[in-house]
């Protein structure tokens, strides 16, 4: 018999399965610390809600009854549901965190999971920059108390190119171009096309160097155009105390693929691991759409990336 697993899919060992249950403790138990309630959400939502939450279901489903239904493909979206509806009375802030299996479309041959098990938070209500550097304050404190120590938190501004683009008076179609080689981080073909728009050359240039920014935070000390857009940034680093700021890494550079980010962007970092850990960030128009018009962000954790995170970094060690 060929008993085969769904690709993308696999089935985890108790020894594995026990330090999953330790780390999704410690994460959880962080989250409990810092005041946010855990909830749980159904695996299977109506395609609408996924839609609002402006992303597209990647499996759908007929039930018995011939409804068709999606798997949740985040927890943003169900948590934006549920604060819209049973909480719909109850004043802000809400804190709500979870742990739970999401799902995603995989693309054939490249060892992508279809299912991921991620634990998180949101904090609806709190603008930035205080929600903001709070949600980076549990999620850096979260991080240490299920063991990583070498991580970075990366931090840009969703919002800064494209209000770069408007401020230049770059045309629609050639912000849309720009702004698809942003979010795959083709730093030439911005720098091609920056120099090829007519600007004047400290325009070009600004527009061609931004995307590529990366260090620490006296990059926030730009002055000019640049200067101004870094203003909401350099609120958020501020307000972070220093055991938090200074894992922090600028970068002007981030542009991720969730269609509901408003301002502020953040991922995790590894040495011990080639691609990113959790992210997050603000979406405050997102609960507009569920009908409950709230300022929010929030971020989410791979557990699984967070375990091989740990243990390369264990490994590291042994090895010196």
């Amino acid at each position: 018999m060929n008993l085969r697993l769904p690709s993308g899919t696999r089935d985890v060992l108790p020894e594995e399965m026990a330090e999953r249950r330790r780390i999704e403790r410690a994460l959880l138990d962080t989250f409990a610390a810092a005041g946010y309630g855990e909830v749980s959400t159904p695996e299977l939502e109506y395609p609408e809600t996924m839609e609002l939450g402006r992303l597209t279901a990647p499996y759908r489903v007929t039930s018995d009854s011939g409804e068709e239904l999606a798997l949740r493909a985040d927890m943003t979206g169900p948590i934006a549901r549920l604060a819209a509806t049973r909480y719909a009375d109850v004043a802000p802030p809400l804190r709500f965190s979870y742990s739970a299996v999401v799902h995603r479309s995989v693309s054939p041959g490249k060892g992508e999971a279809r299912e991921l098990l991620q634990a998180g938070i949101e904090l609806l209500g709190v603008p930035s920059p205080e929600g903001t550097a709070e949600a980076i304050t549990v999620l850096s404190h979260a991080l240490e108390a299920a063991g990583l120590a070498g991580f970075s938190i990366g931090v840009g501004d969703i919002a800064l190119y494209p209000s770069l683009l408007d401020d230049l008076g770059v045309a629609a179609e050639e912000q849309a171009f720009l702004l698809d080689a942003l979010e795959g981080r083709d730093f030439v073909a911005i720098a091609e096309r920056a120099g090829s728009l007519g600007l004047d050359a400290e325009s070009a240039s600004l527009l061609g160097d931004v995307p590529a920014m990366r260090g620490d935070a006296s990059l926030l000390e730009a002055d000019g155009v640049l200067g101004e857009r870094l203003a909401g940034l350099r609120s958020v680093v501020g307000a972070l105390d220093s055991r938090v700021a200074d894992r922090v890494i600028i970068d002007l550079g981030r542009f991720p693929r969730m269609g509901y980010y408003t301002g502020a962007v953040f991922e995790v970092y590894d040495p011990a691991l080639g691609e990113p850990i959790g992210s997050g960030g603000r979406y405050d128009e997102l609960l507009t759409r569920f009908g409950r018009p709230l300022e929010a962000v929030g971020f989410a954790v791979d557990v699984d990336r967070l375990h091989a995170a740990i243990a390369g970094e264990e490994l590291g060690e042994t090895g010196r």
